[in-house]
């Protein structure tokens, strides 16, 4: 945050540029209560570890809804997409009781839930920390693109899925070749947007001084991330319910966790190196917002229509239109075929180019009032029956001229 106030009053074009055409939101510490009592009891001895948990007991990582196994479970039902939605997943209002415990999935084969939904018993129940409900409603509030998640103890970016799908609930799928990165694992489900956090979570690792030097191997055990300091959280380590998931599942954003380094707690005479590694990293990844499309939906008034769906083709996951009518969808370069949609709106279909330089194309649509919803009602009126067409010169039928008299 200072470098970024220093940079933009001495007139840092980079700098400048980022802070007028983005806005950032930075929260100093998710768990300022673990964080103080890990400061007070000092670094050494593994004294750090008492700051993984909040003050309660909570580890907030693993305390969102486990949107992901849920979701899974409801394809194996066959339930997806007309009776369980694959994005924006909305929380039961049962999650946000103030009593509530939310049940997860182990990611290997136990419980799916979302809040009410216990798709695949048992689910053991779990209570929910103030932290997480905040965190949740601020996600709702504002419509984020891009997240990021810094935390220590190793020395990668991890991208979802966090969350490792159980093998008998994997679908069968086209065989692909084998990744040069990463294992063959029946158990890691990649996200629609696998190419896209591939692409975030290489622009941070490679614009770090040393987050690629992986030839001593990893902080605590091998190095999973093949010399290339990414790696899929589920293939490194599978945990259900964590925010990187649900924030994927439930908004717009695109959220990864960075780990800056193998100390957890730094000493203070480090943390001046530590800054060099990460800086440029940072300002990297922060650019990254904007790469991709956006753009405005509107009626033919002029009006912005909120909650519109924008369909990327060949990537199997949605975002939707903020209040104002304008959406942002990171995406790498290329040629897509981009649709937006809305409830009463015909849809509008374009073709977008994302090109390798910074800056999102703009993709405006214009919608078109759709004569669905008055159809609707007439099927509805006719107990959603096929309407007999009349035909002129042929006599009505007493059932018909009864029907058309009650839709009179």
């Amino acid at each position: 945050m200072q470098f970024l106030c220093k940079e933009y009053h001495d007139g840092n074009p980079r700098v400048r540029s980022l802070v007028s055409e983005t806005r950032i939101h930075l929260v100093p510490s998710l768990n300022p209560d673990g964080y103080e009592l890990a400061r007070e009891a000092g670094s050494e001895l593994g004294n750090w570890a008492l700051g993984h948990w909040t003050e309660e007991g909570y580890d907030l990582f693993e305390n969102f809804p486990d949107l992901a196994s849920a979701l899974w479970a409801a394809e194996e039902r066959r339930l997806v997409p007309h009776k369980f939605p694959s994005y924006h997943i909305p929380i039961p209002e049962h999650y946000l009781a103030e009593d509530a415990t939310v049940s997860h999935g182990t990611g290997h084969g136990g419980g799916a839930v979302v809040g009410r939904w216990c798709l695949t018993p048992p689910c053991p129940p779990r209570q929910v920390a103030v932290e997480t409900r905040a965190v949740m409603a601020w996600m709702d509030k504002n419509p984020f693109v891009l997240g990021a998640n810094l935390q220590g103890g190793e020395k990668l970016v991890s991208y979802p899925f966090d969350t490792a799908r159980p093998v008998s609930e994997t679908p069968a799928a086209v065989p692909r070749p084998p990744d040069d990165y990463e294992d063959d694992n029946p158990e890691l489900q990649e996200t629609p947007d696998h190419a896209i956090f591939r692409w975030l979570a290489i622009s941070y690792a490679s614009a770090h001084l040393t987050m690629t030097e992986t030839f001593r191997g990893g902080c605590h055990t091998q190095d999973m991330t093949n010399a290339m300091g990414i790696v899929q959280g589920a293939k490194w380590h599978p945990r259900a319910g964590s925010m990187n998931d649900f924030s994927y599942l439930h908004t717009n954003c695109l959220e990864l966790s960075i780990y800056l380094g193998c100390d957890k707690f730094p000493h203070e005479s480090e943390l001046q190196q530590e800054w060099e590694n990460n800086k440029e990293s940072l300002l990297t990844f922060m650019e990254q917002v904007h790469r991709g499309i956006k753009g405005l939906v509107t009626d033919q008034q002029g009006e912005p229509i909120a909650n519109a769906t924008i369909v990327v083709g060949g990537i199997n996951h949605n975002i939707k239109t903020a209040s104002g009518g304008d959406y942002w969808r990171i995406l790498n370069p290329g040629e897509y075929r981009v649709s937006a949609r809305a409830e009463g709106y015909n849809p509008s279909v374009k073709t977008c180019n994302v090109f390798y330089d910074i800056g999102a194309t703009q993709c405006n649509f214009v919608l078109s009032r759709s004569n669905w919803k008055r159809i609707r009602e007439i099927m509805a009126m006719n107990g959603n029956r096929p309407i007999r067409r009349i035909v002129p010169g042929r006599p009505m039928t007493p059932r018909e001229r009864m029907r058309l008299r009650m839709r009179l």
